[in-house]
């Protein structure tokens, strides 16, 4: 069984624990050890992560199974990139599972959670970045209907950008 729940400030510090085996699955070869962590550090921290889930405009929410946090979302309404207008598209900044939980259906269920909230705030699209070499996510988001709509190199550190895919669904 799972539940969906918005996540409150006092939620940070578990999810800054179950975010680095998550992200790190599917980003863990975009950089050195000393680069990813320094990523993790900067915006994962639990004092980072309080202020984003208390900030109005960003929407996460937490994921569980059987009692567990097993993943996480963040959306962002009205949101602008490169060729997309922000009226009317959502940006879905991230949408993270611990790889224990891969293949239950989980992701889906709490994509189409996203899904909904973006159709209530009456959102006509949702877009996303997404790492060309994360495979397993660009199934996961073509199998949702997603399209290529452009190219973007997103910085990992200073040294280092990691070209990226951005993808957009109409809803």
């Amino acid at each position: 069984m799972h539940k969906i729940i918005k996540a409150i400030p006092s939620d940070a510090k578990q999810l800054a624990q179950m975010i680095p085996k998550a992200f790190l699955v599917a980003h863990g070869s975009a950089g050195s050890a000393i680069e990813m962590g320094n990523y993790i550090f900067q915006n994962f921290s639990p004092e980072n992560l309080v202020k984003e889930i208390a900030n109005p405009k960003f929407e996460y929410h937490l994921l569980y199974y059987q009692n567990q946090l097993v993943g996480f979302s963040k959306i962002i309404f009205n949101t602008a990139f490169q060729n997309i207008s922000k009226e009317g598209n959502t940006k879905m900044e991230r949408l993270y599972l611990l790889p224990e939980y891969h293949g239950l259906g989980l992701a889906k269920k709490l994509f189409d959670f996203n899904v909904q909230l973006a159709k209530e705030n009456n959102q006509k699209g949702i877009w996303l970045l997404v790492w060309i070499k994360n495979l397993r996510a660009i199934r996961f988001y073509e199998k949702m209907g997603f399209e290529k709509v452009g190219d973007y190199d997103f910085e990992v550190s200073k040294t280092n950008y990691q070209p990226n895919y951005i993808l957009r669904l109409t809803i």
